[in-house]
């Protein structure tokens, strides 16, 4: 049974549509990418899955039962980071993780031993009794990821969780994220930073305008696109010409300055290809580049926008 299950998800505010007929599901243990430009409803969403928003219309379903407002005791098997950073300054790190561990019923013993364990994960445990205002930005959103952590939730929920971070907190952020996600639990993640995503997520799903326009996982998603290999020859041939246009599932096309690119949805294979017929016609490769579709190619593929739009 999938953990998360969205159920033809609709919300609106007045004549705004936010999401529009959402659905698709995340099973137990999976890291599941979300991508959308600004406006797309993915905040929304996220806030209707951590029980904070009720739907205009559909249904979201966490561990089977409906997710709803009221319901205090689903709501300890979710963490949420959002995108601001929801902890206090006045207080230490380490208060601001019992404060919050408190709020979702954890407490003596446990509740230290937890502390102390998120401490370590988010490379805070020399700075656990200093005042959060005195944090770099980065400390600042480790200590937000650990806040959602320290009930250990069984799906977290990441809204843009390492925006203006220095690479050191992201760092910590994906080795954290990735430990999370090797022992069971479910993540959900969004970001502007398309390559993290990519590199994170074996399903992404992507939002525009409140629907859901493509849902898979990230392999397929990226053959959606061909990629190329842009090369230069010398003592090129008419057997050449012959031999690259015949190269199965490619398209040969040239451009200024002697370029020659070679499309195919199968980089490597179409590598070896290229290869052999350039040494089986005495072609002298001059250079050589290959550029293969990455979630950005995609992204603007399917909404004819870059993320930030």
């Amino acid at each position: 049974m999938p953990i998360v299950e969205v159920d033809r998800l609709a919300k609106r505010y007045g004549q705004t549509v936010a999401l529009d007929g959402v659905s698709f599901a995340i099973d137990s243990g999976e890291m599941f990418g979300l991508l959308g430009p600004n406006g797309a409803g993915k905040t929304t969403l996220l806030s209707i899955l951590a029980c904070l928003m009720e739907p205009s219309a559909g249904e979201a379903r966490l561990l089977g039962q409906p997710i709803a407002l009221g319901n205090r005791e689903l709501r300890r098997s979710i963490g949420i980071v959002p995108q601001e950073n929801a902890i206090y300054g006045e207080l230490t790190a380490r208060e601001n993780l019992e404060f919050f561990g408190g709020l979702y019923g954890v407490t003596g013993a446990t509740l230290r031993q937890r502390v102390e364990r998120v401490l370590s994960a988010m490379g805070l445990t020399e700075r656990a009794d200093d005042r959060v205002d005195t944090f770099s930005g980065g400390m600042q959103r480790r200590l937000n990821l650990g806040a959602a952590l320290v009930h250990e939730p069984r799906v977290v929920l990441l809204d843009e969780p390492t925006t203006g971070v220095d690479p050191q907190s992201r760092n910590h952020i994906f080795e954290e994220i990735r430990r999370l996600n090797a022992t069971g639990v479910t993540i959900v993640y969004t970001s502007h930073y398309m390559e993290e995503v990519q590199a994170l997520c074996r399903r992404v799903g992507i939002i525009d305008h409140g629907r859901l326009i493509a849902c898979d996982t990230t392999p397929a998603l990226l053959k959606l696109l061909e990629g190329q290999i842009r090369f230069r020859v010398s003592q090129a041939s008419e057997k050449m010409w012959s031999r690259l246009r015949q190269i199965p599932g490619a398209t040969l096309e040239e451009q200024p300055s002697h370029w020659l690119v070679l499309s195919s949805r199968d980089v490597p294979a179409a590598l070896l290809k290229l290869i052999a017929a350039l040494n089986e016609t005495d072609a002298q490769l001059e250079s050589i580049e290959t550029s293969e579709p990455n979630l950005e190619r995609v992204f603007l593929h399917l909404t004819g926008k870059t993320l930030r739009d």
